[in-house]
């Protein structure tokens, strides 16, 4: 159920991504009297297609990997002479570049109308309030200290635990000092510790921002208390239900839930023995954890999901803006994560961030099953990220991408003449063996991630 609830949910955030995307396209294209002869959702033999008034096929194809608009074009077929005021390659160099441009745009107006509507909705966070240090970690001997909420990064604040990793994944590389704001409660004056650094995240596979700076959010003491038995999986083979508190393992008592999840990780295919509590009475039982692999090695699993815990009142955010001020957040935030993508992006190319880090469409199938399942919101904000993303693929000066078509037409526009047919044609074998090994690095990373 789970695959399947991941397919659905790629299919419908790509079909969305990649339909704005060529609408960009399309609209432009219809507005400097372009001829548009299809508009295809999805590669190769259509399974749905039907023709407007003006002649434009509108086709969904079989692979929902993508998209493309085509149109009139005399350097692709015989065009007829009264139809040749329609052709692409007849319209001014400028013309060219807005129908190119449209696409990428589309995506990132996308982006800022989620964006838009999370901030008008309202999004329910926590407090970054610090639970640990480690002793001996770049934030100890900074000071930074358990109970502390963390304000702001660089000067930049943050309102969430995902606001601090974002602040710190945007820091890689970083030499020299940084700044974490820092307030005691909800009264005092937040207070700037210098945190030293060298060569910040670097080389990490993945980064660990957290870990490497050595700081554990605060959370809510969360018991041992069963919400949910997974049919067929080890814990109901073993008679647990919702509502049983795990009392002991094996004779040793039990702390909390993260306790008991290090047990059953630790001990795969071993049979336990446990004591549970159902209501108000004690029984033992055995339970044998099945096993799964997780980052190169085997743990135990169980089948079996923790009863949820209220946050207190005082460590909820609630993040909502107007209307009007929703428009001027959105667009910072879209702005926000474009130039983070590029400079992942530019540290990628230059060694910062390994290569490991590329996602392909199994990963995005992923993400997308987990986020439609934690709730609209959670699932906007992936599409709202993942249209930045295409975004600025398209625009990459790579021959085959928009950046490409781009590039050419800026040549053009400066040199006063095309670029050879020629050169685009070796530009196009180099930009195609380009593609090609980037997504089969995504793919071999993503089956490596399983």
């Amino acid at each position: 159920m789970g695959a399947l609830q991941n397919v659905l949910a790629v299919i419908v955030v790509l079909g969305l991504l990649i339909t704005f995307h060529e609408f960009g396209h399309f609209w432009v294209a219809r507005r400097c009297g372009v001829k548009v002869l299809r508009f295809s959702v999805g590669f190769g033999k259509p399974l749905w297609s039907r023709f407007d008034r003006h002649g434009t096929e509108f086709a969904v194809a079989a692979i929902p990997l993508g998209g493309y608009v085509k149109m009139l074009d005399e350097r692709e077929g015989p065009v007829a002479p009264e139809e040749q005021d329609r052709a692409f390659n007849r319209k001014s160099v400028w013309a060219r570049i807005a129908i190119v441009v449209a696409g990428p745009l589309a995506n990132f107006l996308l982006a800022m109308v989620a964006y838009w509507l999370l901030f008008v909705a309202g999004t329910s966070t926590v407090a970054p309030v610090i639970g640990n240090v480690a002793p001996g970690s770049p934030a100890a001997q900074a000071g930074l200290a358990s109970g502390q909420e963390v304000m702001a990064i660089q000067g930049d604040k943050t309102r969430s635990w995902e606001d601090v990793n974002l602040e710190l994944i945007s820091r890689i590389g970083l030499s020299g000092s940084l700044d974490v704001s820092v307030r005691e409660g909800q009264s005092t004056e937040p207070r700037v510790h210098h945190v030293s650094v060298d060569n910040w995240l670097a080389h990490q596979d993945p980064p660990q921002p957290l870990q490497t700076l050595g700081v554990t959010p605060w959370r809510p003491e969360i018991p041992a208390v069963l919400g949910q038995v997974l049919e067929g999986e080890a814990a109901a083979q073993a008679g647990l239900e919702p509502g049983d508190r795990i009392v002991a393992v094996d004779g040793t008592p039990i702390k909390d839930w993260l306790d008991f999840v290090e047990r059953i990780r630790n001990r795969p295919g071993e049979t336990l023995a446990l004591r549970v509590e159902r209501d108000g009475e004690f029984r033992d039982m055995g339970l044998m954890p099945g096993s799964r692999e997780a980052e190169g090695e085997t743990i135990g699993y169980i089948g079996a999901g923790v009863e949820p815990v209220s946050w207190p009142e005082e460590y909820r955010r609630e993040i909502r803006y107007g209307p009007l001020a929703a428009v001027g957040q959105s667009v910072s935030r879209t702005v926000e994560m474009t130039v983070l993508t590029l400079d992942s992006i530019r540290k990628m190319l230059v060694g910062l961030i390994s290569p490991s880090n590329l996602s392909g469409p199994i990963t995005i199938a992923r993400v997308a099953g987990d986020t439609a399942r934690s709730g609209m919101e959670s699932f906007i904000s992936f599409m709202a990220y993942l249209s930045i993303s295409l975004g600025v693929l398209n625009l990459l000066p790579i021959p085959v991408l928009d950046g490409g078509h781009l590039a050419y037409y800026l040549i053009e526009a400066i040199r006063g003449r095309p670029v050879s047919e020629a050169v685009q044609a070796v530009g196009l074998r180099i930009g195609l063996a380009l593609v090609g090994t980037l997504m089969l690095m995504a793919l071999y990373f993503d089956l490596m991630r399983l």
